[in-house]
């Protein structure tokens, strides 16, 4: 015998079927499914719930495409200026290189997503005051943004169409000076990931994800040196261009996918997972090219101490990320090389998701998430271990004992 609570409705099937009646009866009529959702708006403050919407598979299925979609224009933009020699080279405040694809590829994707989500928060690297000083610079980017546009229309469309001026160029760069933090949502934007790989014609990345309230819940690498196929041995090589241009993506719970970079529409896309290392000695690591970013005397040692003897393999940006999501590499290690350097939201968002998407585990040197609610840089972190689940826990354990001996 069921009990009802007080202020509970109980039903019998009596009552149900009478109630149920008049339904069957408007279902000849042509305005019954009209009449229905006004009944069940009546009903639900006071009725039980009969049917449930099932909740949308991927939550965030408009941002994963227009990110997408975004990336590859921006590609089609920086593979122009990749192979020019002059590529309109400036130093940035803290002597990093910035050359005119970082600064037409940020225009390119803040206007698709301005056109998209025109409240969003957007932090991205690079702004534009520099170039407002420098009239002519301005006018070389705006020649390559203004003829940069994805063969398809629907495509284009669904980003934004061509940006109408040089002013607006200008505007949208500058769009990208939000603190980050937090709360709402924030697209984090490297244009080109891996500016030195860029200059000296290695591997490089177009990066970008939205965080939602501190988490990363979309993530696209554009690389336009990798190899398509994913079961291309890992090389830093950029090869002749042939059979190159990769668009990785991830939404959360969605898995991660890689697809060939095209001029138009997205190509087909195939799911990606990192590799099975049976053997932690057989393991391939990735790592920087620069020593400033990455220390990699550390990184030797702790090879060494988990029996590892194949060379690393290192290249510049994201791509790292991306090459051991596929199963090319293993092990990706950023090791700190100062006790106060703080990395970048947009050099880690979109390759943490898409490494965890494809079955990995990604923290710091400490064991610690990447926590992406502290604004512009990953202050509450040192370092990067990212690495299959199965075998990160061996890694971290000797990141820390070779960490703790210095």
């Amino acid at each position: 015998m069921s009990v009802s609570k007080p202020g509970q409705a109980v039903y019998s099937k009596g009552f149900i079927f009478i109630l149920l009646l008049p339904l069957i009866v408007l279902a000849l009529n042509n305005s019954f499914f009209s009449r229905l959702i006004l009944l069940s708006r009546h009903f639900s403050s006071t009725a039980p719930v009969l049917l449930t919407q099932q909740p949308t598979m991927h939550a965030y299925r408009k941002e994963l495409r227009v990110a997408e979609l975004a990336v590859q224009r921006a590609c089609l933009l920086t593979q122009k200026v990749f192979h020019e020699k002059a590529k309109g080279t400036l130093s940035k405040d803290d002597k990093s290189p910035v050359t005119i694809g970082d600064f037409g590829a940020q225009a390119l994707i803040i206007h698709a997503i301005r056109k998209n989500f025109p409240t969003d928060e957007i932090v991205g690297e690079e702004e534009a005051s520099s170039l407002r000083e420098n009239k002519d610079l301005a006018h070389q980017i705006w020649e390559l943004v203004k003829g940069t546009k994805l063969d398809d229309e629907a495509s284009e469309d669904m980003i934004g169409g061509l940006i109408k001026d040089e002013w607006q160029m200008l505007q949208s760069i500058d769009e990208g000076k939000g603190a980050g933090g937090g709360s709402g949502r924030i697209w984090a934007l490297d244009p080109v990931d891996g500016t030195k790989g860029f200059l000296r014609g290695g591997q490089y990345a177009v990066c970008l994800a939205l965080i939602d309230d501190g988490h990363v819940k979309v993530g696209v690498l554009g690389c336009p040196n990798l190899p398509i196929d994913d079961s291309a041995p890992l090389s830093a090589d950029v090869g002749n261009g042939e059979g190159r241009g990769v668009l990785f993506s991830a939404s959360l719970g969605g898995g991660a996918t890689s697809r060939p970079l095209s001029r138009g529409a997205l190509e087909h896309g195939q799911h990606i997972h990192m590799k099975d290392v049976p053997d932690i000695k057989h393991a391939t690591f990735c790592e920087s090219v620069e020593a400033g970013h990455s220390s990699h005397g550390d990184q030797a040692e702790i090879a060494k101490k988990l029996g590892i003897t194949k060379e690393s393999v290192r290249m510049d940006s994201q791509a790292k990320y991306a090459s051991i999501a596929r199963g090319a590499g293993d092990l990706y290690l950023r090791l700190p090389v100062r006790a106060d350097y703080q990395e970048k939201i947009w050099d880690h968002a979109a390759g943490d998701l898409i490494v965890r998407e494809a079955g990995g585990h990604v923290t710091d040197a400490e064991g610690r998430r990447l926590d992406f609610s502290k604004g512009r840089t990953l202050s509450e972190n040192k370092g990067v271990v990212a690495a299959p689940k199965a075998v990160h826990e061996q890694v971290l354990d000797a990141v820390t004992s070779v960490l703790a001996s210095k």
